[in-house]
């Protein structure tokens, strides 16, 4: 029988497109085609094999966004373990202690994390008992490039769907080990995460599409859809970090068809000159699309009046509690909604502090009814707070409205809401004001002890290039804010830093902040 679209895995799409390109190196123009990234993975899934890691195996990944990333996890995926990406920005006790939660058996790694790894001794990390290194040499570990020519690139005769087991990003506290649903036996081709295969035919991807993304690849979305797309035929093209210039002729050179961006991203092309972006040929780019982070209403309009109407958002989380998604044309008629619910994935419900159902325009936090499987390693107390069995119910704790046609808005996470004097502030409504000011390069706002009232409204500034943190900028924000919110909005002090703990996937790192202010105070 002849393969033909829609494929499900990348080794029906080798039989049918091997030169095709499966991976560009935006930095380098490194190509894999499907044919060596079939190869490559296959000859990874027998190492993994050699050292005894088979289904039901917890495997950890530190890496950059490098172009080893891909082969290594789709041998991963198709050994059939549990397989958890590390961000490589954590330092050597954050990184063992995700291993050690994870009972992981083996981690992989390259030898531009040498500091990094000859500091995760076996005292360190006792459980991982095999090493592997993509590239370079190290003791006390075995190196793929030495012994890459021995492994054969015929599939593995006992392969399965392995699974994400992400750990969350911190940024409102301590990272969740997050299993989606039990491993199981599932066949190649039985896509465990069949979310973002339905979101990449919602934005029209389809077979021999182009997609991009400059986020890292340790995190759920960026991964989650790259490994989508070469599902779906696809080719992806990465990048270290963003860099607006270099994003835009990416777009061009390699005739980009979908790319994934986060809000400070387009803060950031927006920002560039009038004459660059307009000499930018983007005429192949069909769907950008976004999630992770909120986008100010003005930033989203002026994007749109610039590319058109190709913006698509999404909102979900990584234990994949419910899904909402919404287009460009949806958002300008429903400005600030993230969309309605995706049917099969939960019916939408804004309660109350003793979840009671609230009508159309409260605002509460956000649940959804549906059979969600997840749980947190580990941590009965997280799951409890997050999931009602009784009900049938979940959150992720994030903070909203619907209207009475189904669409979702958000006001902001229930950890960052700040009140004062009994008021409920969402940080998230000054942020994108403040973002907006010329003189502001990124911002974060949060609530810090006050005694009269509780918590007051704090706003920590990264001032654009070239721009002085002086009482005389806190004085120009002050009256800037004060003319766009609400008195009680208003931050009542501002904080000026170099740079922002934002981590790469766009979310801001608020606890890191926000904590030295509440120390003695809680």
């Amino acid at each position: 029988m002849t393969l033909a679209p829609p494929f499900s895995h990348p080794s029906q799409v080798v039989q049918v497109h091997p030169s095709r390109p499966a991976v560009i190196d935006g930095d380098t123009d490194q190509v894999l085609t499907y044919l060596e990234l079939e190869g490559s993975a296959n000859r990874w899934a027998h190492l993994l094999r050699e050292h005894g890691i088979g289904h039901g195996s917890q495997v950890a990944v530190l890496l950059p966004n490098v172009i080893d990333v891909f082969p290594i996890v789709w041998a991963l995926q198709r050994s059939g373990v549990e397989f958890t990406p590390i961000n490589y920005h954590l330092t050597v006790d954050e990184v063992a202690q995700i291993l050690n939660h994870s009972r992981a058996a083996a981690l992989i790694s390259t030898g531009e994390m040498e500091d990094h790894l000859a500091a995760l001794t076996p005292d360190l990390v006792p459980r991982v008992t095999t090493r592997l290194l993509a590239r370079g040499d190290l003791e006390g570990w075995t190196s793929f490039e030495s012994v890459e020519s021995s492994l054969e690139t015929r599939a593995i005769p006992d392969g399965y769907e392995g699974a994400f087991l992400y750990y969350s990003s911190g940024s409102t506290g301590t990272p969740k080990g997050i299993r989606r649903a039990p491993l199981g036996r599932r066949e190649l081709g039985d896509a465990p995460d069949t979310l973002t295969l339905e979101f990449l035919e919602l934005v029209g991807f389809g077979d021999g599409d182009v997609y991009m993304s400059s986020a890292p690849l340790y995190h759920s979305a960026p991964l989650g859809w790259a490994v989508g797309v070469h599902r779906r035929g696809g080719t992806v093209v990465f990048t270290r970090k963003f860099v607006p210039e270099q994003t835009l002729h990416l777009i061009e050179q390699h005739r980009v068809t979908h790319c994934q961006m986060v809000p400070t991203m387009f803060v950031r092309i927006l920002k560039m000159s009038a004459d660059v972006r307009a000499a930018a040929d983007i005429s192949s780019l069909r769907a950008v699309i976004h999630s992770a982070a909120p986008c100010p209403q003005d930033v989203k309009r002026a994007m749109i009046a610039e590319w058109g109407p190709m913006l698509f958002e999404y909102y979900t989380s990584t234990e994949l509690i419910g899904a909402t998604f919404i287009d460009s044309h949806e958002w300008l008629a429903h400005p600030g909604s993230v969309g309605r619910s995706l049917p099969g994935w939960g019916a939408p419900r804004i309660v109350d502090a003793d979840k009671n159902v609230l009508p159309p325009g409260q605002e509460g936090e956000l649940w959804f009814e549906g059979d969600f499987p997840f749980s947190y390693i580990g941590d009965d107390a997280a799951l409890s707070a997050n999931r009602d069995d009784a009900r049938g119910w979940a959150t992720a704790g994030d903070i909203g409205r619907m209207d009475d046609e189904g669409f979702i808005y958000l006001s902001d996470r229930k950890a960052y809401m700040i009140i004062s004097g009994g008021v409920n502030i969402y940080p998230q409504d000054i942020e994108s004001v403040l973002v907006l000011h010329p003189k502001v390069a990124d911002v974060a706002v949060f609530g810090v002890p006050n005694p009269d009232f509780g918590e007051e409204v704090k706003a920590v500034v990264q001032p654009a290039p070239g721009i002085e943190a002086t009482d005389g900028l806190a004085a120009e924000l002050e009256s800037y804010c004060r003319k766009r919110l609400a008195g009680y909005k208003v931050p009542r002090s501002f904080d000026f830093m170099e740079s922002l703990p934002r981590l790469d996937t766009g979310k801001l790192y608020k606890a890191a902040l926000r904590d030295p202010y509440w120390v003695g105070q809680r």
